[in-house]
């Protein structure tokens, strides 16, 4: 009952008391602690450990002082916060990778852009530094208005002259209660450039500053990528830039590597390199060797090794994409602006600082005229005196104590209290003519400085011009290059955009070894020449598919499996001439179990033409191109194919081919491309030629009648028949026979469509291998054996055959028009055959 009597217990909503205790306290941390002023562009903190500095005298003409002496100034009049948080606001003023113009000039060590802490404050030293003295210039000329202290026994100033606009000069950022700022630094000669700008031009607009302010100045250097953001941030207080790093690609030992020279702004290094480092372990990035810091005193540099296949284009356009060697910065341009905050456009920051500029010249102005008045009253009286010095001189005699004398002099020749004083406190050494002249001088001088400030006072445009000549005096001292390069705008940058395109030679052995190179890489001969090595191959391998391909074509690969993977020319690892190749299971995701069944090269002029399938079983499908657009890395079902069957050939084709379908059992049909519907990628297909028994597919080729179509058989049998042999027939029948199979021969394991000027090379379960010319095989009707290609144990069998390019010592075939010679297979690999098929047995 007491309580309730009690006149200071009041009844209240704990809601409305929560609310209103929250903003209370969000205020104060919004305006006491985490944002900016706009006027002199720095928080409580940061101006309390610059006006301390120069209550201690640290000015940049006397010596360091102890940190931890300046930290104790800071929290013990001013800042009632901790010892840390002073000292790490007073270090990042120190630090040149943080700073844009460096407000306090450290003594020790300060950190690093590696991250590493600055010494203990025992240790470290610091002064203000000489562009901070600015920010501290006339502030005892009672050109800011000064506050109690927390304790109420120090004054301290509300706002800092700030005689350039440091809010934009060196950024600041900050998290508040439900806001946040993050202005980033600017080049300190394009800024003053903007306010004279202002200055001349009230109305100009953010995009007419711009012609003055490129954008943000960082001190790690850098760029920035585009203008659109920086514009839209000027325009509205808000937007995004993106900052990337420096970075160039240099030749050693014919090896490139990647040199990063700068960072983006607040990027940690040793965080880079270690991230750098993480992405090689995870395998996202591909390529690099070796990763050092070489950075030192002299600058940055920090050097990625790479493999010599790899483009060094593509593997920094992945650092940039993974890494912070790009990254973004989000401009929000939020500042206390009479207590309140707002977010600001370019303009609008300007305004409010030339304004702030406008009271500080004003403020000045009536200090010094205050001064010149008062010191003009003083030389006016000692004047009189000078004049009247014999009876000035007679009253101060006749004077008993220095109060009458003053009354005297006050009442005798109409003075103030001020002249009276000055009058009895000058010297003897006054009266002197010389002396006399120096009054006389003096007081001019103030005449004249006082009808000065008064105009000053009375005419604004005064105002501009003396904030203009000072702003350009600060410039003409302090300004510096710009470090931070704006770039043209790129969208992301994808990998194919930074590989030129270009001819390039990819080969493909029976083993399933692959590589590019470069058609440079063979020299252009005459027909007749030796020719050069483009391949050390096993004794048990041979190039298996060589062509020429430009490097942003696509490469389709399918597998028995029915499946289709694809890669880009560019994807596949350059390497020397010589070399053997990279495995084809490192850059596709092949399952285990499946074998690549064919290859398919698509141009970008293919895209109205159609795949032709056949499988096994003798299926058959045609699939527009176009149905395979989106593959999978995992690759991409081509074909459904029945549980019993397997793809065995692919073909790509304009829709209007003849194709000829070869069965183990000797039949063949042939019939027009026109016959089989066009069907989606993941239909089965349909019937291309009825089998008999456990007869089987065995090879499927576009014919025409103008070339010949060969057969092997597993005993080693071959012969060679004209295509127009091969009557046309309607898909799905039995076909016809295409040679006469018995014990001798053994049934049909290939089915070619060639031409005289090629070779066969012929391999066998064993790992036999012959290589013979096509014109030394015999042309023959449909219904012959055949003849002998290559002498066949009975334990062995021919496995697979395929088209090569004429042997070397016949005659070398040019890959292209112009005369470009490879010799596909090294010497051991080419046996010298004839038609009954001499042969070297390999291990």
């Amino acid at each position: 009952m007491a309580e309730q009597n009690n006149p200071q217990v009041k009844d209240r909503d704990i809601s409305v008391e929560m609310r209103d205790s929250f903003m209370d306290y969000a205020m104060s941390i919004i305006v006491s602690r985490a944002l900016p002023d706009v006027r002199d562009g720095l928080k409580p903190v940061h101006r309390r450990i610059l006006f301390a500095m120069s209550e201690l005298g640290m000015s940049p003409d006397k010596p360091h002082k102890k940190s931890a002496r300046i930290v104790g100034e800071v929290i013990g009049k001013y800042h009632p916060h901790g010892d840390s948080a002073v000292y790490e606001t007073m270090v990042r003023m120190a630090q040149d990778f943080s700073m844009r113009y460096m407000l306090v000039d450290g003594h020790g060590n300060f950190g690093s852009v590696d991250g590493d802490m600055a010494a203990a404050m025992r240790y470290t030293e610091a002064r203000l530094s000489k562009i901070a003295m600015e920010m501290l210039r006339d502030l005892n000329k009672e050109t800011v208005d000064f506050a109690p202290n927390y304790d109420g026994e120090e004054n301290e100033p509300v706002v800092l002259p700030s005689r350039y606009p440091n809010l934009l000069v060196n950024g600041v950022s900050g998290i508040a209660v439900g806001m946040a700022t993050n202005i980033p630094p600017h080049n300190l000669g394009e800024v003053i450039d903007g306010v004279q700008a202002m200055i001349r031009n009230p109305d100009i607009t953010p995009m007419e500053l711009m012609e003055f302010i490129q954008g943000p100045d960082f001190p790690t250097s850098g760029f920035i990528l585009g203008r659109e953001g920086i514009r839209q941030a000027y325009r509205t207080g808000r937007g995004s830039v993106t900052m990337r790093a420096k970075a160039t690609i240099e030749e050693n030992n014919g090896k490139a590597r990647i040199i990063v020279h700068e960072l983006p702004y607040q990027v940690n290094k040793a965080r880079l390199v270690e991230k750098i480092a993480e992405l090689v372990r995870e395998k996202r990035i591909d390529g690099i060797t070796d990763l050092r810091d070489e950075s030192d005193r002299n600058g940055m540099r920090v050097v990625v090794e790479m493999r010599r296949d790899v483009n060094p284009s593509v593997v920094l356009n992945n650092l940039y994409k993974h890494t912070s060697m790009q990254s973004t910065f989000g401009i929000n341009m939020l500042a206390i602006v009479n207590n309140e905050p707002k977010v600001l456009n370019l303009r609008d920051v300007l305004y409010h600082y030339l304004q702030h500029q406008m009271v500080v010249i004003r403020r000045r102005t009536e200090f010094d005229l205050k001064k010149a008045e008062a010191r003009a009253h003083i030389l006016e009286g000692l004047r009189i005196a000078l004049d009247n010095l014999d009876e000035v001189i007679a009253l101060i005699r006749a004077s008993r104590t220095t109060d009458i004398a003053r009354e005297g002099l006050m009442s005798t020749f109409s003075l103030s209290i001020e002249q009276s004083q000055a009058i009895l406190d000058m010297r003897m050494q006054r009266l002197t003519g010389l002396e006399r002249e120096k009054i006389e001088n003096e007081y001019n001088e103030l005449l004249a400085k006082i009808a000065e400030y008064k105009a000053i006072l009375a005419n604004e445009s005064l105002v501009l011009e003396i904030i203009s000549n000072e702003l350009q005096e600060i410039r003409d001292k302090f300004a510096d290059e710009r470090r931070t390069e704006i770039t043209v705008g790129e969208e992301s940058i994808l990998d194919e955009d930074l590989i030129p395109r270009e001819e390039v030679i990819v080969t493909i052995t029976h083993t399933g070894y692959i590589k590019r190179l470069p058609v440079s890489t063979y020299r252009s001969q005459k027909r007749g020449g030796r020719g050069v090595i483009g391949m050390d191959t096993k004794d048990t391998d041979f190039v298996e598919h060589l062509f020429v391909s430009n490097s942003h074509n696509y490469l389709m690969f399918f597998t028995d499996k029915g499946k289709v993977y694809r890669i880009k020319a560019y994807e596949i690892p350059e390497l020397g001439r010589t070399a053997r190749g990279t495995p084809i299971i490192n850059l596709l995701q092949i399952e285990q179990g499946e074998k690549i069944s064919a290859v398919i090269q698509v141009e970008d002029s293919d895209i109205d033409k159609y795949l032709f399938f056949s499988t096994r079983q003798g299926i058959v499908k045609k699939t527009p191109l176009e149905d395979y657009n989106n593959i999978r890395k995992g690759g991409l079902i081509a074909i459904n194919l029945r549980e019993d069957d397997s793809l065995i050939e692919v073909k790509l084709t304009d829709g209007q081919q003849n194709l000829i379908i070869g069965t183990a059992r000797g039949m063949s049909i042939t019939f027009s491309e026109n016959d089989v519907r066009s069907m989606g990628r993941s239909a089965t297909g349909v019937k291309g030629i009825t089998l008999t028994g456990n007869d089987q597919v065995i090879g499927m080729d576009c014919v025409d009648e103008e070339l010949e179509v060969l057969i092997v058989t597993s005993k080693g049998y071959g012969k060679r028949t004209p295509a127009g042999d091969y009557r046309s027939q309607t898909r799905g029948g039995k076909g016809i026979k295409t040679i006469n199979l018995t014990e001798k021969n053994g049934p049909v394991v290939g089915l070619k469509v060639v031409k005289s000027d090629e070779d066969l090379m012929i391999i066998t379960t064993s790992g036999t291998l012959i290589r013979t010319s096509m014109d030394g095989i015999s042309t023959m009707g449909r219904y012959a054996q055949g003849v002998k290609l290559i002498n066949i144990r009975e334990d062995d069998a021919v496995a697979t055959l395929c088209r090569a390019d004429k042997n070397e010592e016949e005659e070398l075939s040019d890959i292209e028009e112009g005369g470009l010679v490879v010799e596909e297979i090294s010497d051991s690999t080419e046996p010298e055959t004839d038609v009954e098929g001499e042969v070297d047995t390999l291990e």
